[in-house]
């Protein structure tokens, strides 16, 4: 009997995960969720006897994942997995993996770009330019002050994959790099040429802050007014991770009495931005919309990652990313060996 894979939102199965699928003796239903719209009971409708599946936002709850009759392995398409009651899965004997390999780069760049685009104000030179201000004089006064970056302090909240991706781009502009993250093993950052740092450390010593970290309960909102306070004037925040991880009326008081001097960011709470939010009226903050991840190179790697840990997991192996090693015990004693 062939293995039946779910992928909870409209993607047709492609050139390559039909080869894969071929070689597994899989098939693939796709749901017609919008992706995270979804009720628990929808959700166990088209999941309740798929052996893996391919989500994106929808809610995996405990509810769900209990209900799962036949699932070895939970995936998403993108680096998060915030929407997977991890817990759940581990004691359900599910694997749980992330497209870990996913869009490095691309987040990465954005980073930079948004680290740089605020370092150098070039949105506030590009408005005094398309307003008629071309004099030196004008364009100085319209910018503000300017520092120079060589020199300056990165600090990185979590260093996982996308974070030491940026660290040697960040090092080519000659910046110093901390890290805060508190489950990162020192050796990988000895080996990423980064400093680790408390959180109070990094938030003090920093000219830019870029977070990276997974959303979890735990740090939900972790940058809240007390963290700005602690923050140099001077001092930029950069998100490419998660909008929750930011309190935006904290960051919006932040911005507007000079606590820190700007923000980038590519992700909100809620996404889309609600069109009237504050944030939107000020120079200092910059959006991007939760692009980081695009380019036509990771749209490619965006539908491997999932089918190829599928195929592991279907054909006895354990995935290479996966979230959970703690179900191995369980996952074995449910599934035998993989």
């Amino acid at each position: 009997m062939a293995f039946k894979i779910v992928r909870t939102f409209g993607m047709p199965a492609n050139e390559y995960e039909q080869e894969v699928m071929g070689k597994i003796g899989a098939t693939m239903e796709v749901a017609s969720f919008m992706p995270g719209q979804c009720t628990e009971d929808e959700l166990l409708s088209v999941s309740r006897d798929a052996d893996a599946v391919i989500s994106v936002f929808e809610p995996f709850t405990r509810r769900v994942i209990e209900g799962l009759e036949k699932c070895r392995l939970l995936t998403n398409i993108g680096v998060g997995y915030q929407n997977i009651d991890v817990s759940a899965a581990t004691d359900c004997g599910i694997c749980v993996a992330n497209n870990a390999w996913y869009c490095l780069e691309e987040v990465s760049d954005q980073a930079m770009a948004l680290l740089l685009t605020l370092a150098r104000k070039l949105p506030v030179l590009d408005k005094a330019v398309r307003g008629g201000k071309t004099g030196y004089a004008d364009l100085g006064r319209a910018r503000g002050r300017v520092f120079r970056i060589r020199g300056q302090t990165l600090g990185l909240v979590g260093l996982g994959r996308i974070p030491r991706t940026l660290a040697p781009k960040a090092k080519g502009f000659g910046l110093r790099i901390i890290a805060y993250d508190p489950y990162i093993p020192p050796e990988i950052a000895k080996e990423a040429g980064v400093e680790m740092v408390d959180f109070d450390r990094l938030l003090q010593e920093s000219d830019y802050i870029s977070i990276h970290a997974a959303l979890t309960p735990e740090n939900e909102k972790m940058f809240g007014l007390e963290q700005f306070k602690k923050m140099k004037p001077t001092a930029f925040l950069i998100n490419t991770a998660r909008g929750a991880l930011v309190d935006s009326d904290a960051l919006y008081t932040a911005l507007t009495e000079g606590l820190i001097a700007g923000a980038g960011l590519d992700v909100t709470e809620p996404e889309p931005i609600n069109p009237d939010n504050p944030l939107l009226k000020l120079e200092n903050a910059i959006f991007t919309g939760h692009s980081a991840y695009f380019s036509e190179t990771s749209v490619v790697e965006q539908r491997k990652g999932p089918i190829d840990e599928i195929a592991r997991v279907l054909s006895g192996e354990w995935p290479s990313a996966l979230v959970n090693p703690q179900v191995k015990e369980k996952f074995t004693q449910r599934w035998g060996r993989p």
